[in-house]
């Protein structure tokens, strides 16, 4: 009897013995960090990449419907989230523009004597002059007489000492004319050392810009206040477009743009709309908006074709970045993040579309943890685990 007791509570032991084995192992599983789709119930190798598994621990409380990642899983999925708040969306529209010069930052070099114009040193539209620039030579008579004058003032007044002739004062008073007629002081100190006057003269320029037009030719006569050359200043550049007049109630100055251009691939240019032109076209129902962009490098070209991107009729209002939400014939869903790794389809209600945003109507509550990059990757796996689309989980009848 004795013997027969002992052999039952011995089974008994091994039972319970077997049990624990089994509940701790149901407790973890066994995947791959570089292939996260195998998963085994012991440890061992990847039959994939032959690398070590790594153990990890089931949630105890996990829902059915959720989806657990490992670390290595998230990094490798480049899964990250964000709160679900407001953003600005609104209504974008594409308009066709024209590159212009800044009419602001246009010049005229204009000659300040009658003359030939001997010799243009810039010929072309487009050329880059920099301050000091040589920009044409000149044969003037008039300018010719003051440069004698002043010589010969220089002269006298070396020679000439104690005479009651102030050498100074017509000296100052040829000096002077030279400046206004367009010398600079380098170029009147050279002809005072070299006491020699040259047939013609070269005139610098004062500014730095790029040649707009020629306005003249070599051999041709200019009169006072004849234009030689009109300059821009191409550090900044206007964008000109064309607006249907159904948008002008929506568009001021002052509004925020986006320049794009098709020869510049991916590039993109921010500016306020600087000028709405008051006059409405009644034959063509048009009107002309302009936006001033920076241009510092000169890339960007008079003439150049552009596009206007404008958001009329803003707003503000709770949305997610369009890659956030998933899109099928059945509806919408999103991933939330439910607890450490631990994630969640949910069926949400869409509306407006705009500036890589989508307008989340319902299905959320402010503040909710949201999967930003990776939610396809997310999706994938949840069919790959379970069997089945997170959609068919949700009732499509409340939404």
């Amino acid at each position: 009897m004795l013997k027969r007791t002992l052999n039952i509570l011995l089974l008994v032991l091994v039972i319970s013995c077997g049990r624990k084995e089994e509940k701790v192992a149901n407790d973890v599983y066994y995947t791959c960090s570089m292939d996260p789709q195998v998963v085994e119930s012991k440890p061992g190798k990847c039959p994939i990449c032959k690398m070590p598994l790594t153990e990890v621990k089931k949630a105890q409380q996990q829902n059915k419907d959720e989806l657990q990642l490992s670390d290595q899983q998230i990094q490798l999925g480049n899964i990250t989230t964000d709160s679900f708040r407001e953003h600005l969306l609104g209504e974008d529209i594409l308009l066709t523009g024209t590159i212009r010069p800044n009419q602001n930052t246009l010049a005229s070099i204009s000659s300040r004597v009658m003359g030939r114009i001997e010799k243009l040193y810039f010929k072309s539209t487009g050329d880059v002059i920099s301050k000091g620039q040589p920009l044409y030579e000149i044969y003037s008579e008039d300018l010719n007489t003051i440069i004698r004058e002043m010589l010969l003032a220089t002269e006298k007044k070396k020679s000439l000492k104690g005479v009651e002739i102030d050498y100074d004062n017509m000296l100052r008073s040829a000096k002077n004319k030279l400046m206004l007629y367009g010398l600079t002081e380098e170029q009147i100190t050279q002809m005072e050392n070299e006491k020699i006057q040259p047939y013609t003269v070269k005139i610098l320029s004062k500014i730095n810009g790029v040649i707009y037009s020629v306005d003249t030719k070599e051999g041709n006569y200019v009169m006072e206040g004849g234009d030689v050359f009109h300059l821009a200043d191409f550090s900044t550049v206007w964008v000109e477009a064309q607006v249907y007049s159904d948008y002008m109630n929506e568009i001021r100055e002052g509004m925020d743009a986006k320049v794009l251009f098709p020869d510049f691939s991916g590039k993109e240019f921010s500016g306020k709309i600087s000028f709405v032109n008051p006059e409405l076209s009644y034959s063509s129902k048009i009107n002309i908006i302009r936006v001033e962009i920076p241009n510092p490098t000169f890339d960007i070209k008079p003439g150049m074709q552009a596009y206007l991107s404008l958001l009329l009729k803003r707003k503000n209002t709770h949305s997610l970045p369009t890659d956030a939400v998933i899109k099928d014939g059945k509806g919408s869903t999103v991933w939330l993040q439910t607890g450490h790794n631990r994630f969640k389809s949910v069926m949400v209600h869409t509306g407006l579309e705009a500036n890589g945003y989508t307008e989340i109507l319902h299905g959320l509550n402010k503040g909710d943890m949201v999967i930003v990059s990776g939610a396809y990757l997310l999706n994938s796996e949840y069919i790959f685990k379970k069997g089945i689309n997170p959609m068919e989980g949700h009732n499509m009848d409340d939404m």
